[in-house]
């Protein structure tokens, strides 16, 4: 009996952890959120810009992510900044948590997506970019602009 596979939907991605970072490897996390939260996030009320993630006691924990307040839920809602649990196997977490250690290394919410019924967030072990990096990286990107924009002139 084949196995109907489940499709990502996209929710938010945080384009300047890009920017900022090295993405040196991801991981799929779960999410603990209450059922307003929830339906927030289905109407697009998900900011991952300033959000990290530390591990404090063994968990995962995202901070900064800002999920705002469903319209409908009244007295339900929750504070649209506070810190919310990762949900992930704990070797991993001590994984990560010993890499995090080490120099210049952070843990950076790179994406959230519907994954089925469940919301996923993509975690990515990230290195801090130098300013010259960061130069390199958007002359490199105008370049391939120009020759993108050229080659489509020409045909």
């Amino acid at each position: 009996m084949p196995v109907a596979s489940v499709e990502k939907k996209p929710v938010a991605s945080n384009r300047k952890a890009f920017h900022e970072y090295f993405v040196e490897d991801k991981y799929e996390a779960g999410i603990s959120l209450a059922g307003t939260e929830v339906k927030s996030i289905r109407q697009g009320g998900v900011n991952l810009k300033d959000a990290f993630c530390t591990v404090t006691n063994g968990e995962l924990i995202v901070r900064g992510l800002r999920i705002s307040p469903y319209e409908k839920g009244n007295i339900f809602n929750k504070d649209p900044l506070r810190p919310r649990t990762l949900l992930m196997h704990k070797r991993e977490i001590r994984k990560l948590a010993a890499k995090v250690a080490q120099d210049g290394y952070a843990l950076v919410p790179l994406s959230m997506y519907f994954l089925g019924p469940y919301v996923k967030v993509e975690v990515g072990l990230c290195k801090g970019k130098k300013l010259h990096d960061k130069r390199d990286a958007e002359a490199e990107r105008s370049a391939k602009r120009e020759i993108d924009r050229a080659i489509k002139e020409r045909y």
